[in-house]
């Protein structure tokens, strides 16, 4: 998560809000793929931290089947990244910060959780969740 951190504080630094995810291969611990929020950067309303890990890891696998890697990020995923992270049949998820407003895996309308969705990866929230929590208020304040 600390990783994730660091790229959050990048995404900030370029005017993004401070989202950021490493993907880990949970047998090697080697990270696979890293990426801070870029919509703004990308022109490119899909270019959550979440999506661009996602993509970066299918490119550098060779598969858009991403089993037997970890997703962290700092804040839980919103409904369109909780959707690619069931499609890439990620093993798991570990995030920081929850997000009551935007969030779908906790909050939200649960994407997990709904009969509709087809692979329910493992779910661990709150780690780090002080420091992930604290970068974005610190960011929001800023733009006040």
């Amino acid at each position: 998560m600390r990783e994730a951190l660091i790229e959050a504080q990048a995404a900030s630094v370029r005017g993004e809000v401070p989202v950021g995810a490493v993907m880990v291969n949970h047998q090697t611990q080697e990270i696979v793929a890293r990426s801070g929020n870029a919509p703004i950067l990308l022109h490119d309303p899909t270019a959550h931290a979440e999506i661009l890990t996602i993509r970066d890891a299918g490119y550098k696998t060779g598969n858009y089947r991403l089993g037997g890697l970890t997703l962290y990020v700092t804040l839980e995923p919103c409904t369109m990244c909780a959707g690619a992270i069931s499609h890439a049949r990620l093993d798991r998820i570990v995030y920081g910060a929850s997000d009551p407003k935007g969030g779908a895996v906790h909050s939200g309308v649960g994407f997990f959780d709904q009969p509709s969705c087809n692979h329910k990866p493992e779910i661990i929230g709150g780690v780090l969740a002080e420091p992930c929590s604290q970068i974005l208020k610190d960011f929001f304040k800023r733009r006040r």
